[in-house]
This record gives C-alpha cells, structure tokens and sequence, in this order.
C-alpha cells in the first residue's frame, strides 16, 4: 500500500509586543516549503509548536495579513509559552 501522509504544512508568525498589533503572518506552506520554514525556525532558535488544525487557518492568509480575531486564545497561549521558554534560557 502507498504512504498516503499528507505533506507537511508549516506557517510562521512574526509578533512585536511593542507594537498595537495583532501577530502578523510571514510565510507559509506545505511540503518542501514547509520543511525550508522549519529548518530556518531551528537555525535561528525560534520556538516551533505543532498544532494542525491553527496551521491550516494560516494557511490562507497571505504574507503581512494579521491573524484572524478566531485564533487570539490559541495564538496567545502559544506566545505565553514562548516567553517562558525565554525566560529559562
């Protein structure tokens, strides 16, 4: 039987807690591209957080959108736990 995994999806947030802003999306993707956003997240010590179902909502949102009001509870619990890990380093 043929591996019938669905590519790999990726997506990548940039937040600057100084500014009055929302998280904006960088980049997204899925397959090669996806595993290019993954290996620079690694390279540059940015946290990763594996979470199917927010990765798919990013998805469709183009470079510089802000993210959807819908995921503000998700989103801010993965930066809270972002910034402990911070801290601990």
């Amino acid at each position: 039987m043929a591996d019938q995994t669905k590519p790999k999806k990726a997506a990548a947030l940039r937040y600057n807690p100084g500014l009055d802003q929302s998280p904006t999306m960088v980049g997204a993707g899925s397959g090669k591209i996806a595993e290019q956003i993954l290996k620079l997240a690694k390279e540059h010590n940015i946290p990763i957080h594996e979470d199917a179902d927010l990765v798919e909502i990013l998805a469709h949102l183009n470079p510089g959108d802000e993210i959807p009001p819908a995921t503000y509870v998700v989103v801010a619990e993965i930066l809270a736990f972002i910034y402990k890990v911070n801290e601990l380093k």
